[in-house]
C-alpha cells in the first residue's frame, strides 16, 4: 500500500510531515496550527491516515492535510 501526502510525495514510517491547514482535534481541546511539524510518523492500515505524537497524545491525521517536510 502506498501512502501519499497532499502534493503526491510518498510517505514512509519515520518521515517528518508538516500541516498545510489549521486543524481542530475532535474530542480534545488541542488546536494544531498550519506549519506544525510532526516527526517520526507511523503509517496505519488505512492509506489516507497516519499516526503521530502531539506531546504525550497520539493522534491520527489525514494525509490530505499534510506535506512531506
Amino acid at each position: 500500500m502506498e501512502v501519499k501526502d497532499s502534493n503526491g510525495a510518498t510517505l514512509e514510517d519515520g518521515d517528518a510531515v508538516q500541516l498545510i491547514k489549521d486543524l481542530k482535534v475532535k474530542g480534545s481541546s488541542i488546536n494544531l496550527k498550519r506549519g506544525k511539524t510532526f516527526k517520526k510518523i507511523r503509517l496505519t492500515s488505512k492509506s489516507g491516515e497516519v499516526e503521530c505524537r502531539e506531546g504525550k497524545t497520539t493522534i491520527v491525521l489525514k494525509t490530505c492535510f499534510l506535506k512531506k517536510a
